[in-house]
């Protein structure tokens, strides 16, 4: 059962953390119109579209980026504030214990990691989709392509094609060769001029098709002017961009990647680090409360100097190392649900060991 000073702990936290959230937001808006508003202004966008579209779409994203750093403050600021004024020795000395104590914390942060989690897997997406249109009008290079020229899928165990050019904005693909094989051997093979994809019909339109079907004697040619046909295939197999798995709730993610998978294609770890990272992300939460409240809850040298300066610290390092571990899932060199999880188990334990020396 909740206590009074749970609810208080509580209320404060969100109270603080609103309060953060909102500085950061305003910020963080201020600092990107500033590197942006030259690109806005030659590229035309209205005053309405920037801060009625773009910014108005990217606030859900900024409030995922930075809530963990927002829920780290008000962790530090509290618990240094209820140090500094001996409320938590007066606690201690009541045998309230420092794991005690941590409760309502962690109430708090599993909330707050519910809806993040909740936010970043089924509402920012929508909003992410809508700002990175935006940036792609207004925005030229914000989101480069993984794929271009001379793409390699495998439509089935038989066949595979290769794509001299694929066309994302026109979903058509360009100088396309189709070798179907029978074992070891070849069984046909189809030099295609143009396939192009009917959204409405959900299937390929392939155009001008030079056909070579192998027979004992050597092999027979067939022209075909086109014909519609459906492929293991699809528009979103062959144009992938960095900024795809944010744009897609946590099924259709899921859903994104096994295509990838399924149609053969290449880089598959880097959207798999990507949604891991999603996934992983909103439990830094939790972690940066531990770590707080470890270093705020004993009186130090330095007050609250000490504390900004750890709060800042520790936030950098936190996403420099999930920025730098990142690659290495991305290439393959570890798997992507290692590189997307080892910074939060890091700093966890970090967290658990200052709690564990702390002085009870």
């Amino acid at each position: 059962m909740i206590k009074k000073i749970d609810r208080y702990i509580i209320s404060r936290l969100f109270g603080i953390t609103l309060f953060m959230l909102l500085m950061l937001i305003i910020i963080f808006i201020i600092f990107d119109f500033s590197e942006n508003s030259e690109d806005f202004t030659d590229k035309g966008a209205t005053f309405a579209e920037i801060f009625g579209v773009y910014y108005l779409n990217y606030i859900p994203e900024i409030i995922r980026l930075i809530i963990p750093v927002a829920v780290f403050i008000a962790c530090l600021y509290l618990t240094g504030q209820m140090t500094e004024r001996l409320e938590i020795i007066a606690l201690k000395a009541a045998g309230v214990s420092l794991y005690r104590l941590l409760v309502p914390y962690l109430i708090f942060g599993f909330i707050i990691t519910g809806i993040t989690s909740y936010m970043d897997g089924f509402v920012i997406p929508d909003a992410n989709k809508k700002r990175i249109a935006f940036e792609s009008e207004y925005l030229q290079g914000k989101s480069e392509k993984v794929d271009g020229n001379q793409l390699f899928r495998q439509e089935s165990d038989q066949t595979i094609f290769k794509i001299g050019f694929y066309n994302a904005e026109e979903n058509i693909g360009h100088r396309i060769d189709a070798t179907t094989f029978a074992g070891d051997s070849i069984s046909q093979t189809m030099y295609i001029q143009r396939m192009i994809w009917s959204e409405e019909q959900q299937l390929w339109k392939l155009e001008n098709i030079d056909k070579r079907i192998m027979t004992p004697r050597g092999y027979q040619h067939v022209y075909i002017d086109s014909m519609d046909t459906t492929l293991n295939i699809y528009p979103r197999d062959l144009a992938r961009t960095t900024s795809d798995i944010y744009q897609l709730t946590y099924p259709k993610a899921r859903d994104y990647i096994q295509s990838i998978e399924r149609s053969g294609a290449g880089n598959v770890e880097s959207p798999k680090v990507q949604l891991y990272g999603r996934y992983a992300y909103p439990f830094s939460v939790i972690v940066v409360i531990i770590v707080g409240f470890s270093l705020a809850s004993v009186r130090r040298k330095g007050g609250k100097g000490f504390y900004i300066a750890s709060g800042l610290g520790v936030s950098f390092l936190y996403l420099a190392m999930m920025k730098v571990i990142e690659p290495f899932g991305g290439t393959g060199d570890i798997p992507p649900i290692v590189a997307a999880l080892i910074p939060h188990l890091f700093f966890l334990l970090l967290g658990l060991g200052i709690l564990y020396n702390a002085r009870k």
